[in-house]
């Protein structure tokens, strides 16, 4: 995987569990429609996994 993803915070991590904030902050998102570029490694991706349900990915090409 080469390049670069974009991630946005689409959902409130409020009244979900203190791991997927963690993860959060792990990714450097802290409020609602923020974004953040992120290398594509496979790291990255397992971290925007876990919280799938309250991020939006949008590809960038290279």
């Amino acid at each position: 995987m080469a390049g670069n993803i974009k991630v946005k915070l689409t959902r409130s991590p409020i009244g979900h569990p203190e791991k997927h904030r963690k993860v959060l902050a792990g990714l450097g998102l802290t409020k609602i429609n923020s974004t953040v570029v992120r290398q594509d490694t496979p790291q990255i991706r397992g971290m925007v996994n876990k919280v799938s349900h309250l991020v939006k990915i949008v590809e960038e090409g290279v």
